[in-house]
């Protein structure tokens, strides 16, 4: 190689590294806004990967993803979204302060208010069920498609209200209260598969977990019975369930939750969501 092409494949090679760095940090920076309490579900290319504050967010064959923020969360979140050759795309997600409604349910019986060792013990195999539940991890992508409903019913009660049961202060609400008769159906408000149907645990009575996938599930509370086991897939409108007065409720309606994982996310928002196209 000649003296010029020696020097021409040296700057050739300095402007590519120029470019390079040029590139990485002329990254796109942006920020979004969202509710406390929202489900957030975006898409990007298949081979993309997706990161929140570090840690690896599934992306689906079609490249959907489902992600979350906390009642309480206050601190901005960083996604990145990584392409395959290391270029980065950077958003900022900004949590949107709320205010919470007080609720005070009187009437909740003594038994239930201070259940005894039996009881206490019983809570917590209850909730081991639905910690194990809410942990799974499914490659479903029925997030991405919109939820509705589950119950034609009025909304008594909202998620995030802090509730004061026979005057005493309580956690949080998280679900979406629909008044009810005890038998009115209770539809999927998005495809799934059934993770779990218990029919009496203490606090929840009829509980009933639906995976939507990456995630996401569906919560059923105080429910009369079910017309679907676990295991079962499930379809959007489908009857899957009837409204009851099980566990702890003063009569009878459906208590719908979101979850994405442990996170309780607020099932008014998650109405709001747009299909994500195919």
């Amino acid at each position: 190689m000649d003296k010029k092409t020696m020097l021409l494949s040296k700057l050739l090679f300095s402007a590519l590294l120029l470019m390079q760095v040029c590139f990485v940090q002329a990254e796109t920076v942006s920020s979004e806004q969202y509710f406390q309490g929202a489900l957030i579900v975006g898409k990007t290319k298949p081979e993309n990967k997706v990161t929140l504050n570090g840690e690896a967010i599934k992306v689906s064959k079609n490249g959907d993803y489902a992600l979350g923020f906390s009642r309480d969360e206050k601190n901005n979140s960083e996604l990145l979204i990584i392409s395959p050759n290391g270029e980065a795309e950077k958003r900022i997600l900004k949590p949107l302060k709320r205010k919470y409604n007080i609720q005070r349910v009187n009437g909740i019986a003594k038994k239930i208010m201070n259940p005894n060792k039996k009881a206490i013990s019983r809570v917590g195999e209850d909730n081991k069920k639905i910690r194990a539940a809410r942990k799974t991890d499914s490659d479903l992508t029925a997030f991405a498609q919109g939820f509705i409903s589950p119950i034609d019913g009025i909304i008594t009660g909202v998620y995030g209200s802090q509730r004061y049961y026979n005057g005493v202060p309580k956690t949080p609400h998280y679900g979406l209260d629909y008044a009810g008769d005890k038998g009115d159906p209770v539809k999927a408000p998005a495809d799934g598969v059934v993770l779990m149907y218990v029919s009496d645990m203490f606090y929840s009575g009829g509980t009933m977990i639906i995976d939507h996938g990456h995630g996401v599930t569906s919560t059923f509370l105080h429910l009369s019975g079910s017309y679907v086991k676990e295991g079962d897939k499930v379809s959007q409108g489908q009857v899957v369930a009837a409204v009851g007065a099980s566990g702890r409720a003063t009569g009878p309606h459906l208590d719908w939750r979101i979850n994405w994982f442990s996170m309780r996310l607020d099932p008014a928002l998650v109405l709001k969501l747009k299909p994500l196209l195919r």
